[in-house]
Parts: C-alpha cells; structure tokens; sequence
C-alpha cells in the first residue's frame, strides 16, 4: 500500500506546483490568463458559437474539436477526451451553451496553459538548476508568447498537448538524470494521450529512449527499450483502430485528403511563411487579417488570421532568438537533454517547414513545440555558468526581446478585443 501510495504521491509532485515558488509562479499565471479569459467568455461569444465550426480566429476549430474530437487522422483518439470536456462543462452551464459554459472551458483551458508554465518552471529549475530569479525571467517571458496567451483560453487539441508535451519532457528529463528507464506504462499512457491529440506527436514520446544509459552498448537493455516500443505501439494502434472501427483503409484516404489540402498553399513565399508562421507567430504576434467564412449551412461570420510580418523589427527578433536557440544548441551539443529537445523540433520543423503540411496558418502549432524555446534559452544560460560577463550580456539581451515581446503582444491583442467587439458581441 505504502509503494502505490509514494506513486500516487510523486504523480501529483510531478504534475501540479509542490514548493511555494511553483506555488507562486502558478498563482501569478492564473490570474494573469483567468482575468483575460473570463473577460472573453461572459463578454464575447467567440471561444464557442454552436453556429461556427472553424476559423473564428486563427484557424482554431473549437466548437469542432469540442463536438467531434475534431478529423480522426490527425487527431485520432481525442474524441473520448474532449467528450469529457464538454460534458463536464455542460454539467456546469446546467446544460446550456451559455456563459458558463464558454466559461468553464475558458477556465479549464487556463488551469492547463498555467500547469505547463509551472511544468517549464520545474525543468528551469529542478533539470538545469538555473538561479531562481533566472528561472522565474524566462518563464515570464515564456508566457508572454502569443501560443500561451491564445491558448489559455482556447478549447482545443493545441492547449492540451502543449500541457502534455511539457510534462513528458520534464519526466522524462527526470528520468534520464537518474539514468533510470521509462517504464512501459508510462510510456504508453503518454503515447496514448500526447499520441492520441495529435498522431504526428506519437514519435516524439520515444526519442527520451535514444539516451537511456548504454542503450547502444548492451543488447539486453536495447532489447527491452525495443519491447516497451512495442507495447506502447501496440496499445495506440488497437485504440486507434477501435475508434474507427477498425477501418484501417481511411487512415490514408484521409491522411493524402488532408496533406493536399493543407500543404499546397502558393499565396505566399515559404521562406516568409516560415519566419512569419513557424518561428514568429506563435511567439510574437503579427498583424492580422479579416476574411469572409460561412458555416456551410448559412450562416456568415467573420474569420481572423496572422498575417506575414511587415516591418523588420520583427524579423529582427525572430532572428536574434533564433541565434541564440541555435547558439545553446551548439554549445550543447553533447548534452543529452538538449539533443532531445532539439530532436522533438526537428520533427515539426520537418513536418511543416520541408513536407510543407499547414504551413500557411503553422502560427497554430506552436502548441506542439514553443516550450523548446524557454527551456533551450534555460541550457545556454546554464552553459556560461561560470562567465559572469556573457551572462549579463545574455540578460540583456532577453530583456530587450521581452519588452519588444510584451508591448506588441498587449497592442495585437488589444486588436483582437477590437475584432471581438465588433463581430462577436
């Protein structure tokens, strides 16, 4: 009893804030998200109307993913979990998708965005060791990105995997510092869950394996690293296969369906999307652009997208963050914990930069990799450690980007509100 209560007691260390600073840090975050969503949700309708499926604002498919778990090809077990979600903030509203019920899923959208802050706080903290007034910069300026800030009070598969994916990669750091291996469960509860939001993310569980100790070097130990790959495939592919019946045939009809669709967009130069979209979107808000939708029943509303930047100041700071990403990585470059960082981006960076796949709007999948950004800054300030001068010069550095950072995001959002007033009152 005492072992499977020590468990229980560590998952819920892991999870939620444990130490007064994380305490802190998850207070000040949810106030800061909770205000800002429940303003959107009791004033505007635009976090659910029954009557848009998709596209209210920055290609965001609420009120589908909510109804539906959203296209099961992508996203192909998050239909049982977002039927929770909904259920429980139908119990809430009384059943009605009123106010309380945009407000309840504004407010469990915050509870989730400020449990991965508190999750990039852990990893700043407990895996690098940075100082706590380090630590605690970084995760402010980690917040103000436009993914966390969006998301804290959007419904969708982005907020949850985000959570999920902070959370893995903390455990998983954990493990590997104990050079202990990641249990067979464990690996397939998180191939199920961060898998099952988004399948192009199943991959991304296994590569913390890559540098278990001696992995390469002791047949007996890759061989069980090789069996619990198994297990945890085994267990998402049966599921998978259950929720559509087990019509295997539809996962590539749909699959080549999506990847044409949404990797064959030409209106704009790749290289723009990529700094605009991929790397700069979901950190720093663009502008924006207004665009005519329908329901396909009907009804019309308004859509509202990120436009490519358009003055050089943005650019300038995507490029600077950039170099010093890339700067950490390099100095870094043994460091097993950043290796597999630097791994799980490649992977979107291969999805939607070479293979093209939403490229377009990839400002909306920064839930699935802008934690890489707050925890790399962690490890090059770790690796100066020891050089006063360049840590100061780092430090300033991250302060002008967060002051650049924090008054464009306020004036795009206060843009946002506008758009908000005046087509979703």
């Amino acid at each position: 009893m005492s072992f499977i209560k020590t468990k229980i007691i560590n998952f819920f260390k892991l999870i939620f804030p444990f130490t007064y600073t994380e305490l802190a840090v998850f207070l000040f975050f949810i106030i800061c998200y909770g205000i800002l969503g429940s303003y959107i949700a009791v004033h505007y309708r635009i976090i659910f109307d029954s009557r848009i499926p998709w596209d209210a604002y920055f290609s965001f498919d609420n009120k589908s993913i909510l109804m539906t778990g959203g296209s099961f090809e992508r996203h192909p077990l998050s239909y049982y979990f977002f039927n929770w979600v909904k259920e429980f903030s139908l119990y809430i509203s009384g059943g009605k998708m009123d106010a309380n019920f945009r407000l309840t899923l504004a407010w469990l959208s915050n509870i989730i965005i400020t449990l991965n802050i508190v999750q990039v706080f852990k990893y700043l903290k407990n895996i690098i060791s940075l100082p706590l007034w380090l630590s605690i910069f970084i995760i402010i300026f980690f917040g103000t990105f436009s993914t966390n800030i969006i998301l804290s009070f959007t419904p969708e598969n982005f907020t949850y995997t985000l959570f999920l994916l902070s959370l893995y990669n903390y455990y998983a750091a954990i493990k590997l510092r104990k050079e202990e291996r990641t249990p067979a469960i464990a690996l397939s509860l998180a191939g199920i869950t961060i898998g099952g939001l988004t399948v192009t993310n199943f991959v991304k569980v296994f590569i913390p394996l890559l540098f278990e100790k001696n992995l390469f070097s002791n047949w007996k130990k890759f061989g069980n690293a090789v069996f619990r790959v198994i297990v945890a495939a085994i267990c998402f592919i049966l599921l998978y296969l259950n929720r559509i019946d087990f019509k295997y045939q539809n996962i590539f009809s749909k699959t080549n369906q999506q990847y044409e669709k949404f990797s064959n967009v030409e209106s704009m130069p790749t290289w723009d999307m990529i700094i605009s979209f991929f790397f700069g979107g979901n950190i720093l808000f663009p502008g924006f652009i207004m665009s005519d939708k329908h329901n396909m029943k009907g009804f019309n509303f308004k859509g509202l997208y990120m436009d490519l930047y358009s003055s050089p100041f943005p650019y300038l700071f995507i490029t600077i963050l950039l170099l010093l990403i890339c700067w950490s990585y390099l100095k870094n470059f043994k460091n097993k914990w950043v290796q597999v960082i630097a791994i799980s981006f490649l992977v979107d960076i291969i999805i939607h930069c070479v293979m093209r796949f939403g490229l377009h709007t990839s400002y909306i999948y920064g839930g699935h990799f802008v934690f890489v950004y707050p925890l790399l800054l962690g490890w090059l300030f770790y690796a100066y450690r020891s050089s006063p001068k360049i840590i100061s010069f780092l430090t300033l550095i991250l302060a002008v980007l967060f002051t650049y950072l924090l008054f464009n995001n306020i004036f795009r959002m206060t843009e946002f509100f506008w758009f908000m007033e005046n087509y979703y009152q």
